[in-house]
């Protein structure tokens, strides 16, 4: 197995943004759901520790590992005995992709929540381009410029995000798409239900009903490097009939019944629980240096 050294954050390592003060001087917690990426977990690691340290210096990575049956929890254990900011969060057996998730965000601390799957589809380092908007959204969702996907569900795909556009008055051009960045008070406001993968629609979902402000960028989308995907064209009945359930808890309760209280996914930070800012190693005690005040970044569709 190789090995992963994340960089250590320092004030000279921040991402050329210009970023605005508030992105540098808040909390990170990236959120990555794992099952059988062995040949992936440590790749999507190293990438997700270099891009939020260079960022900020309060950052954390969690990885829910869903019950893998290869090495991925073992490989991630390895990893975060060389970086603390490494957390994993194992299941015994496979519980879903949204239990994953939200047992990630129920255990996050940062200001702003990311998340996004472990198999590197993705380029993490496009992260720097949502940040610097987190001023003006509460939600920044990515929605893959071209998708390296079959035809056929690339099309099941499009009629689906038709689908919830009109179902749940959410215009999303890529519902599914798991490259999603939260400011924390979201979270902290609604709470997920889903087990599976629904979750993705069920958090846009449920941020448009309760008219939090949603923002969409383009990212760039890549092949599988190994391993393969768990979503299976079984899946479309079920979700279908996941869509028709969640639409009547969401906007007719009265007609599926009272159901019990459900807690926000993410729980309301107690003092002394956000995450430890890392200072620069220097041979002599000083000051930080503040960053100068910059212009916000486009953060046009």
């Amino acid at each position: 197995m190789g090995t992963v050294n994340p960089p250590r954050p320092n004030d000279n390592g921040v991402i050329s943004g210009p970023w605005p003060t508030w992105v540098t001087s808040s909390s990170l917690s990236i959120v990555m759901p794992a099952y059988n990426e062995e040949q992936n977990i440590e790749g999507a690691l190293e990438e997700a520790c270099e891009v939020a340290a260079s960022v900020t210096p309060a950052w954390e990575v969690i990885v829910v590992d869903d019950g893998s049956q290869d090495t991925t929890a073992q490989r991630v254990t390895r990893i975060s005995r060389q970086q603390a900011r490494v957390r994993l969060i194992s299941f015994p057996e496979n519980r879903g992709y949204g239990v994953a998730l939200r047992a990630g965000f129920h255990a996050a601390h940062g200001d702003l929540i990311f998340y996004t799957d472990s198999d590197r589809q993705f380029d993490l380092s496009e992260l720097r381009f949502f940040l610097p908007v987190m001023e003006r959204t509460d939600v920044a969702i990515g929605f893959r410029v071209y998708r390296y996907d079959p035809v056929l569900r690339c099309l099941l795909s499009w009629v689906y995000n038709r689908l919830v556009s009109a179902v749940f008055r959410a215009r999303v051009r890529d519902v599914d798409c798991s490259f999603k960045l939260f400011r924390r008070e979201v979270l902290e406001a609604i709470d997920l239900e889903t087990t599976d993968f629904f979750i993705d629609t069920e958090m846009v979902a449920k941020a448009r009903k309760w008219n939090f402000r949603i923002l969409q960028k383009g990212v760039k989308h890549y092949p599988r490097r190994a391993g393969e995907s768990s979503i299976r064209a079984s899946h479309i009945f079920s979700t279908l009939r996941t869509v028709a359930r969640m639409w009547l808890r969401i906007y007719v309760p009265a007609l599926v019944g009272r159901r019990e209280r459900i807690e926000p996914v993410c729980p309301r930070r107690l003092t002394g629980q956000d995450i430890v800012r890392e200072q620069t190693p220097r041979s002599a005690p000083a000051r930080r240096q503040e960053r100068p005040e910059s212009r916000e970044a486009d953060g046009g569709k």
